[in-house]
Formats: structure tokens, sequence, C-alpha cells
């Protein structure tokens, strides 16, 4: 059995930060990891949602796949399946690593060899090509935007890992970039150069009124069907928090084929398995319909957005917001179920970026208020 260390994640401090989650583990062999560890980490994940590992370089696809999908022993498969569609969004983000599948290599710039794969051009997602309002090219180097918050998942067919796991292997250092929300608040957040950024559900849920709260627990939310390839027209508000409606959507009748019975329903409240804690998880940007509790149903996408937005968007004032400092060997665990996060930042030509990325689609769907935490 390994010494298990447990330590508060180095947060960023002011007198008005209110980051309450993530954590630092320390004193594990995720390559030989035993029950009894895995049953710390996995209690510590859940407890504080984001779980940084340090001086992992050496992990292997394969031991990562492996601790990932522990927290879910029956998930296999990709969260996006085994192929994504050249329509979707998602397609220019994400290299498969051949021998591990569920593993894929994220990053940014010219990398010769890398697990097998050649001449990789990796490419670090833009809000150029997202937002509606993207910072000028003569500013992109000094400022930035969140692209998208979201929950790591397809949000069709298949459901949303249960955890996700981030490993950086080649990171640029020294420079940082002032984040800016454009969103009317003149709101702006330093940032270390391509940070992942972290808000808790749980937070937003408790910042809720009680109104909202019940709207929350008792409302559902309808995904569309191949929503990556429906939205793939559709521009970003500025601060990455959803869609500026402007029509731009697919129709049914231009989207891929699909099955009514796999298009995804999941409640706009989702309990955390071990606190039984509930956390708001919506994903904006990939919302069709609201479900309520009397069984009418919404579908004015102009008023959904504009009614979630008002709901999401406290949880993104920077005293709530955790934007992790990526350092080589960092590995990264979290609540997929709990946390939602954003890429950020625009990497110069030659700042290359490595990194891994493993979440496989959950064996079941999001608990939601109604369900029975299961058996510790």
């Amino acid at each position: 059995m390994s010494t298990f260390t447990v330590c508060l994640n180095p947060l960023p401090k002011s007198s008005v930060c209110q980051v309450d989650f993530g954590t630092e583990l320390s004193g594990l062999d995720l390559e030989n990891l035993s029950d009894m560890d895995f049953g710390i980490l996995h209690k510590a994940l859940y407890e504080n949602q984001v779980v940084v590992i340090k001086n992992q370089k050496s992990l292997s696809p394969h031991a990562q796949y492996e601790l990932t999908r522990r927290f879910d022993p029956s998930a296999g498969i990709y969260s996006h399946g085994k192929s994504i569609d050249k329509r979707s969004v998602l397609h220019a983000d994400l290299t498969t690593i051949p021998h591990q599948p569920q593993v894929q290599v994220i990053g940014s710039g010219s990398v010769d060899e890398y697990e097998g794969l050649v001449k990789l051009k990796l490419k670090h997602p833009h809000h150029k090509a997202f937002h509606k309002h993207p910072i000028s090219a003569e500013d992109d180097a000094e400022f930035t935007h969140f692209y998208r918050w979201h929950i790591d998942s397809a949000m069709y067919n298949l459901d949303p890992p249960l955890i996700t796991s981030l490993l950086a292997v080649q990171v640029p250092q020294g420079r940082r970039q002032t984040l800016c929300y454009d969103d009317g608040t003149n709101t702006e957040l330093d940032v270390p150069l391509g940070t992942t950024a972290f808000f808790s559900g749980y937070r937003l849920y408790e910042m809720l009124t009680d109104e909202e709260k019940y709207f929350v627990r008792t409302s559902k939310i309808e995904y569309a069907p191949h929503p990556y390839i429906w939205m793939s027209k559709a521009k970003s508000r500025s601060n990455g928090l959803g869609i500026v409606s402007e029509g731009l959507e697919l129709s049914m009748d231009g989207l891929p084929q699909f099955e009514d019975s796999k298009i995804k329903i999941y409640p706009m409240a989702w309990k955390n398995p071990v606190t039984g804690k509930l956390a708001m998880m919506v994903y904006p940007t990939c919302v069709r319909k609201i479900h309520l509790e009397n069984g009418e149903v919404l579908d004015d996408l102009v008023e959904i957005r504009e009614r979630l937005y008002s709901l999401q968007r406290r949880a993104i004032d920077p005293q709530f917001v955790y934007p992790h400092d990526w350092k080589e060997g960092d590995l990264v665990l979290f609540n997929n179920h709990g946390v939602m996060h954003s890429i950020v930042g625009s990497f110069k030509e030659d700042e290359v970026r490595v990194f891994r990325q493993c979440n496989m689609a959950a064996s079941r769907p999001p608990m939601g208020p109604g369900d029975s935490l299961p058996a510790q």
C-alpha cells in the first residue's frame, strides 16, 4: 500500500476567491493502485470534484485508461463513440491513440512522433472559429475567451462519462493571458496560457433562489440529436456560456439519421453518488427543449437559452472559477457529473502543447434528485 497524503490544491488566492473545490493527492503508484488507495482516491474525487496528481509524465496510456475505467468498470467505449463525424465541431480537435482508442491526444503544434502517431498537427480549439465576437487578431496573443463551457459527452446515444482524466505531457511555460468575458460586465481574469477552467455545479445550485432550485430539481433538459452537428453553424457567446440565437442550427432533416430513443433527456440537477449533493448540470450549447414538471415542453430556443443563461452566468464569476496552471506531468481527474469546464487560450506556432485525454461513455445516466445513492 502506498503512502497517501491529501493536501489542498494551490488554488488562486485573493480576498474574493471563493473556489471551494479541488485537492492535490500524492504518494500514489497509479500503475499499481491498490483497492484501498483507489477507495481513497474515489472518495477524494467525489468530495472535491477535481483531483490533481503531479509528476505522472511516465504514466502509460493503458494505465491512464485503466485508472479512468476503474471509476466505472462497465464503461469501455470512448465518450463520443468509435468515430466522430467530419461535420462535427469536435472532429478537428481529437486524435486517437491507435493502441488505446479510449485515449485521445489533444494540444497544439507539430509533433514528429508520439505513441505510434507520426507527424501530428495538433490544433487547439480557438474561440475565433466558434464565437460570435472573437478577440481581434492583433490582440490575440494577450487576450482570450473561455472557449465553451461544457460537460464531456456525446449528449446523444451515449451517456456522459462519470469522470475525465487529463495528462499534461508537454506544456509551454511563462506566458499568461487576460481572459475577457466581453459580456457587458467588464469582467476579466488573469489566466495561465492554455489553462483548463472549472466551475462547480454544486456551488451553482447553492447560489440559486428557492424558486430557481425547485425549477432545476423538477425540470429536465432534452438535448438535440447529433448536437455537435446540429449547432455546427451557430456561434457562441463571448464568455463561452451557450449559443447566440440566430436560427443557424440545422433542421432535423439536415442531420444524419437519428433515433428518437437515443435522444438524451436528463435532469437539470445531478446527484453526487457519494455526498448526495445536487449540482446544476446543463450543457447550454446542446440544449433543444426543457420538460417541466407538469408535462409542458418548452421549445422556444431563444427563451430557453435566456432562461438558462440567467441561471448559470453567476457560476462563472471570477471568484468561482478555478483555472488550473498546468505543469508537465500533471494528471487531473474531475467529476464530469459535478463540474463544468472550458478550454482556454491561444498558442503561437512555436508553442507546442501535448495532452492526453481519457473518458468513456458511462454505464448509467446521471443520477437525478430522486435517485437513491448506491451502496458504498
